[in-house]
């Protein structure tokens, strides 16, 4: 497997707009970092305070549903969007997680950021609009992923779901699971390339 050095996102002061809330090249997603606060018994911190995330929205973010994934080593999910806005976070282990910009209109669209998300790794959450298609790599030992959305599963607008291949060669992302040994799920490899759906756009 041919190594690529990643390029992983760094929340310098340059990118942050408000109270630990920073920009990134992808238009509408912002990471809202988090400190650790740790003792003998383990740690506390606050992973997200809505109203200063809201301060810097169009929209505000009310939180519908919360859901949680649990994931194993050489597990990958993506890459999704759906109709509904979404505040993720890694609680447990770290993850490699890479998204992109599937919106035709969006002047960032096709960009590419990539994290290394976690307690031990960078530490926070990662606001996610309708539009931009999330993913996670698991390169070794569990995961566990909380994200809060603003909108029901069941009332969600399903024609707003979309599956992008991981593999989509415009997007080259580097992978730090060699594809062999990947666990994905039938619909992530049946997904399609991001210009399968926007021709127009390459």
């Amino acid at each position: 497997m041919t190594m690529i050095m990643t390029q992983f996102y760094h929340p310098i002061p340059d990118l942050e707009i408000k109270n630990g809330i920073y920009k990134t090249k992808i238009d509408g997603l912002y990471f809202v970092s988090s400190q650790l606060h740790e003792d003998s018994r383990g740690f506390f911190a606050e992973l997200c305070k809505i109203p200063s995330l809201n301060e810097i929205l169009d929209k505000p973010f009310i939180i519908k549903q919360i859901n949680h994934a649990h994931s194993q080593t050489y597990v990958v999910r993506g890459m999704h969007a759906e109709s509904w806005r979404k505040l993720v976070a890694i609680v447990k282990g770290t993850a490699f997680c890479a998204l992109v910009d599937i919106r035709p209109d969006s002047l960032t669209f096709k960009q590419v950021e990539i994290f290394n998300l976690g307690p031990q790794a960078l530490y926070g959450c990662l606001f996610v609009p309708i539009g931009v298609a999330n993913s996670i790599a698991v390169e070794k030992d569990e995961v566990e992923y909380l994200y809060f959305v603003d909108a029901l599963y069941k009332d969600r607008n399903p024609k707003g779901d979309q599956a992008i291949s991981l593999f989509d060669p415009d997007l080259q992302i580097p992978w730090p699971i060699e594809k062999e040994k990947m666990i994905i799920s039938e619909r992530d490899q049946k997904s399609v390339q991001l210009r399968d759906l926007y021709p127009e756009k390459f």
